[in-house]
Formats: structure tokens, sequence, C-alpha cells
């Protein structure tokens, strides 16, 4: 499987968007804490989640290649597990899988999302400054971030955890990488 360094060098070289870019690195994190929680894979599941959008920018806006052309890039570099996981986080695929990697990678793209946005809507625009209870507001308001899909958030369910716990979970996960993201 591919390191980290190489993932992250990889990932550069077909991301040009800086914010697409960080958002890859916080699913990652996410996806990390998310495996040392259940007893998984820690670096199969953060490299996951960081090279789950390498071909975002490449499918422009035919989103139904989304997840198709990433497993392609990746194939020879991740387990079938994670690719799996990659092209079906996109249901434009058609591609389904009820793995827990699967569920995992769902609901951390779209709990990033959500935080990232809560963040932003802070009088600091840090992260640090989020609360479990400020996003779960945030998250029964459909007209924030609509991009959002509340129901893959819910998706921890079937990994075992609440939404509040996950909540919990992410907002540490995201804590980790402030600086990183800027926030």
């Amino acid at each position: 499987m591919i390191s980290r360094t190489e993932a992250l060098n990889l990932l550069n070289r077909y991301l040009t968007n800086d914010r697409n870019v960080k958002h890859c690195i916080s699913v990652e994190v996410i996806m990390k804490f998310l495996a040392r929680k259940l007893g998984e894979d820690e670096e199969l599941w953060g490299i996951t989640g960081l090279l789950h959008d390498i071909d975002y920018e490449l499918v422009g806006k035919d989103l139904s290649r989304h997840g198709l052309l990433a497993k392609e890039i990746l194939k020879d570099l991740l387990p079938m597990e994670a690719l799996e996981a990659i092209t079906s986080h996109n249901e434009l695929t058609g591609c389904t899988s009820e793995s827990k990697i699967s569920y995992a990678l769902k609901a951390a793209d779209h709990i990033s999302g959500l935080l990232v946005a809560t963040a932003l809507v802070m009088p600091s625009k840090k992260i640090g400054e989020v609360r479990i209870d400020s996003v779960m507001k945030k998250f029964k308001q459909r007209d924030f971030a609509k991009g959002v899909d509340r129901g893959r958030i819910l998706l921890c369910e079937k990994l075992g955890l609440n939404l509040e716990e996950f909540i919990s979970l992410s907002l540490d996960a995201l804590k980790t990488i402030s600086h990183e993201l800027g926030l």
C-alpha cells in the first residue's frame, strides 16, 4: 500500500485547489480517529480518506465518473476494500458497499463539510470554538451547508456511534489539524 507521504504527493499532483486538498486532509484525520475507535487499520482508513477525492477536479462536471476515475488512478496502490469505499462514496457511480470503511468514508466526507461550515460562521472562524451543541443545531437546519447530506452523516450509526459521539470524535480529529486547515 502507498505511504502517507506518497499519497499526499499524489493528491497534490491531481488536486490544484487548496480547499479540495484541505477537505481530503480533514476526511483523512476523521477516518483515522474512527479507525482507532473501532479497532480498524488507521493507516488504511486514513489513506482512503486522504485519496477519496483525488479525481474530483479531473471529472469536472461529470460527477458520475467521480470515484470511478479515482479507482483507475489508485488500482495498483490501494487494497480492494479501499478502492470499493472510494468508488461507492459517490452514489452517482452506481457502486455500492456495505463495509465499515465505506460507511465511515461516506459519513466522514459529509461531517467534515458540516464542521468546517460551522467553524466558518463562528466569530473567530476557528474549529476550536465549535461545540457539539452548535453542530447539532446546524445539523437540524436544512438550509445551512446545503451540500452536506445529513443522511450520510447518520451512517455513523452503522458503525455503532450515535450522532453526538460521531460529532465529538470528528471535532476532536479536526482540532488536531486546525493549523493545517487554517481553522
